[in-house]
């Protein structure tokens, strides 16, 4: 089949698909995946079988061709088509719940050297991603995807792109609203049995939920609870991660006395709880970098182990054959 046997027959699969006619608009698509020869045509039609399987409700069937898409798309070898793919492999990944496949491959997307249909697409890519984040209950990140989302929206006048954003912003205020109920039964349960480490758990939640509400002075009345607990717990990476909490909130006020207090006293906690890369140097935490335990029990990032090219500990020398990842 040619390019413009191809052209023909995906036109006359919309048409179907429009007057609801999927399962034939689907039979002709198929048709076309089996005997087309034309790359570009091919990733068109998988686009057009990605889409109806997403409304239809067929999320499996959707993610198998959105990974027949991706390898097309790398025979192009055409950044846009590349990022279409991607957008399509994060959506389906979304709908079928695995949020952190989606953000990746969001991220991927976002990492694409610039292109065409970058303007186009980036604003559903930062709504995919908000809603991975969503899912994940990483309110503020949500937050945050969405507005750029919105952002999008407003720039290139995509009304639809706007729409969707609203409608998962109604899903995200709905959440937080609801979130408040839960952590109440959590504390009282973890109050009641005295488990003060959960408490501080608990808090910490609470805390996140008033920033995306951009509450800032009621998140930093829930942090100053967690610390004191946290303190009296002595739990250091409890107390690290609220000082990195209202470091944050100070710098948004712009208050810089207690912003550096918050700085000194999470640097403190870093070096307390010595979470640093015994290759690099670096802290272990502060970024999202992928970790490697070694059968030892000594921990590096995985790129340095892997730049260091030893298959020893260098720490303390012994043969690491079997490593495991954190």
């Amino acid at each position: 089949m040619g390019q413009d046997q191809t052209k023909q027959q995906i036109e006359k699969g919309l048409q179907l698909y429009q007057s609801n006619q999927t399962e034939k608009a689907l039979q002709v698509w198929m048709k076309v995946l089996e005997k087309g020869s034309d790359l570009v045509g091919r990733f068109r039609v998988l686009g057009c079988l990605v889409t109806a399987h997403s409304e239809m409700g067929r999320y499996k069937e959707m993610l198998k061709f959105a990974v027949v898409q991706i390898d097309t798309a790398r025979e192009l070898e055409d950044a846009d088509f590349l990022l279409e793919s991607y957008l399509n492999l994060a959506r389906s990944n979304e709908k079928l719940c695995e949020f952190h496949k989606t953000i990746s491959y969001c991220k991927t997307c976002l990492g694409l050297p610039g292109t065409r249909a970058g303007a186009q697409l980036g604003g559903q890519v930062s709504l995919s991603m908000g809603n991975a984040f969503l899912g994940l209950s990483l309110f503020q990140k949500a937050l945050e995807s969405f507005e750029k989302a919105l952002r999008y929206a407003h720039n290139n006048d995509d009304t639809m792109l706007e729409c969707r954003v609203c409608c998962s912003l109604g899903s995200f205020y709905a959440q937080v609203k609801t979130a408040f109920p839960r952590y109440d039964s959590a504390m009282s349960i973890m109050t009641e049995i005295g488990n003060r480490l959960g408490q501080v758990h608990v808090l910490l939640g609470v805390a996140k939920c008033w920033m995306a509400r951009k509450m800032m002075d009621k998140a930093l009345d829930a942090i100053e609870k967690a610390q004191d607990l946290a303190e009296e717990v002595g739990n250091k990476l409890s107390q690290l991660k609220l000082h990195c909490l209202s470091e944050g909130i100070y710098r948004s006020k712009g208050l810089q006395r207690e912003l550096r207090t918050h700085v000194v006293r999470f640097h403190e906690c870093v070096e307390e709880t010595e979470l640093y890369c015994g290759l690099c140097g670096e802290s272990i935490g502060e970024k999202n970098s992928r970790l490697q335990a070694l059968p030892c029990s000594h921990i590096f990032h995985l790129r340095c182990l892997q730049n260091n090219g030893t298959r020893s500990c260098p720490n303390c020398r012994r043969s690491s054959m079997k490593p495991g990842f954190v």
